[in-house]
C-alpha cells in the first residue's frame, strides 16, 4: 500500500506557451492526498498539456508545481516518482506482456552493466534482482487479472487487455502520483463503462493520488471525487461531480455537463411573458442576462393550450429508461429539450402541440460574461 499522504500536488500559476501563444493558464490546483480529480473539458482546452507539466514531459513558462511538499517544477520525470498513462498505451510491440510491465523496474533497480543482453544477468546480484522484478510484475498482473497474458505480445493483445498492461507498467512502479491521459477512449461502449467501475476500485485499493483526463463527462461524474472543468486553457470551476452539476458558477461548464443538453434562452426573449415577470422579480438588471434550465427541470405534456413554454414536437429520442422530446417554441431561436414518461413518447408526433412545465427553482441565470448571477431571493427558494 501507498502512503496517500506523499501524493499533494499543488500548482500555482502555472502557465505553458507555444511559440507567444497561451495553451494553459494561469492556473492554480491543489489535489489532496488520495484523491481522484477528473480534468475534463472539450477537445484542445489544455488538459492533456496540464498533465504533462505535472510530469515534467512539458517544461512550465510559468509557475511552480510541487509533489508531496516538494518543489518539481525544474525536475526531470524521472525524479518527480510520478506513473503515467496514455491515451494509446505507448507499449514496446517486441516486448512480452511481462517484459513491457517489467521496464520501469530494470531501469530503476539494475545498473546500466545489468541492464546489458546475455551478460547483465551474469554479474553478482543480477539474478536476485531480476527474481524480485518477476515477482513484483507477476503479482501486479494478478490483481488486474492478466497473469495469464504475461508471455503474449501487445499485438496479440483485446484493447481492453492493452489497458491493463498499461495500468500494470504504471501500478508496478509504486509511485506517489498516477497521471491518467484519456485512458478509455480507445475502447468500445461497453468496456468502456466496464473499465470505469475496474478503474475506482483499483483506485479505492492502492489509495493513490489520481489525476485523470478525459473529455467524457459520463467519466467525470460517475468516477471522481472532483472534476476540474477547463476551458481555453483555464479551469473554470472545480468541485464534486454533484456541486458542479447542479450549481455551476459558468454558462460553459452548465451546457458542457450536460445531457442530452442544456435549454438556454436570453432574458429578452421571454421578457413579456409569465416566467420573464418572474425572473424579472427574483434578479434586477437581467435584461442582457441568459436564462438555463436543464431538460430534467421540464415536462413536456400534450396540450392544445397556448401558454407561455408552449410549442411543437420536432424530435423525440429515447435513452434507455429516459426520453426526451425537442420542441420548437416560436419565439425562441433553439428548441427546448424536456423529458417525457417513455411510455408517453410513443404516442408523440411531429408536430404535436406541447406544453412545457417548468420548475423556476431549478433554472440558473448566467451574465453577459457568462458566469452565474446567484441572487439572493433565488437562493432563498
Amino acid at each position: 500500500m501507498i502512503d496517500i499522504n506523499d501524493g499533494a500536488i499543488d500548482a500555482r500559476g502555472l502557465v505553458k506557451q507555444f511559440g507567444g501563444h497561451r495553451v494553459v493558464g494561469p492556473v492554480d490546483l491543489s489535489v489532496r492526498p488520495g484523491e481522484f480529480l477528473t480534468l475534463v473539458g472539450p477537445s484542445g482546452c489544455g488538459k492533456s498539456t496540464l498533465l504533462r507539466l505535472i510530469a515534467g514531459l512539458e517544461t512550465a513558462s510559468e509557475g511552480s508545481i510541487s509533489i508531496a511538499g516538494r518543489t518539481v517544477t525544474d525536475d526531470p520525470p524521472k525524479e518527480r516518482d510520478v506513473a503515467m498513462v496514455f491515451q494509446n498505451y505507448a507499449l514496446y510491440p517486441h516486448l512480452t506482456v511481462a517484459q513491457n510491465m517489467a521496464v520501469p523496474l530494470r531501469m530503476r533497480r539494475l545498473s546500466l552493466p545489468q541492464r546489458l543482453p546475455f551478460v547483465g544477468s551474469l554479474l553478482p546480484r543480477s539474478a536476485a534482482t531480476l527474481a524480485e522484478i518477476d515477482h513484483d510484475v507477476e503479482q501486479v498482473a494478478k490483481s488486474l487479472g492478466i497473469a495469464q497474458l504475461l508471455s503474449r505480445k501487445p499485438a496479440q493483445l483485446s484493447g481492453g487487455q492493452r489497458q491493463r498492461v498499461a495500468l500494470g507498467r504504471a501500478i508496478v512502479r509504486k509511485p506517489r502520483v498516477f497521471l491518467l491521459d484519456e485512458p478509455l477512449s480507445n475502447l468500445d461502449a461497453q468496456l468502456r463503462v466496464q473499465m470505469r467501475s475496474e478503474l475506482v476500485q483499483l483506485h479505492r485499493r492502492l489509495q493513490v493520488t489520481l489525476i485523470y483526463v478525459t473529455h467524457d463527462q459520463a467519466e467525470a461524474m460517475t468516477m471522481s471525487n472532483r472534476i476540474a472543468v477547463m476551458f481555453a486553457g483555464n479551469i473554470l470551476q472545480i468541485g464534486t461531480p454533484e456541486a458542479v452539476y447542479d450549481d455551476p458558477d459558468h454558462l460553459k461548464v452548465a451546457s458542457f455537463i450536460s445531457n442530452p443538453g442544456l435549454n438556454t434562452m436570453p432574458f429578452a426573449a421571454i421578457a413579456n411573458t409569465q416566467l420573464g415577470r418572474q425572473i424579472g422579480a427574483i434578479v434586477s438588471g437581467s435584461a442582457e442576462c441568459t436564462v438555463a434550465f436543464r431538460p430534467e427541470a421540464c415536462t413536456a405534456v400534450s396540450s392544445a393550450d397556448q401558454t407561455d413554454l408552449s410549442g411543437r414536437v420536432i424530435f423525440c429520442e429515447r435513452f434507455g429508461a429516459e426520453a426526451f422530446a425537442h420542441i420548437a417554441v416560436d419565439y425562441l431561436e433553439h428548441p427546448i429539450i424536456a423529458r417525457i414518461e417513455p411510455a408517453h413518447a410513443t404516442r408523440l408526433t411531429c408536430e404535436q402541440l406541447v406544453r412545457v412545465n417548468l420548475d423556476i427553482s431549478k433554472l440558473f441565470l448566467f451574465g453577459p460574461d457568462g458566469l452565474r448571477l446567484r441572487p439572493r431571493r433565488r437562493a432563498a427558494a
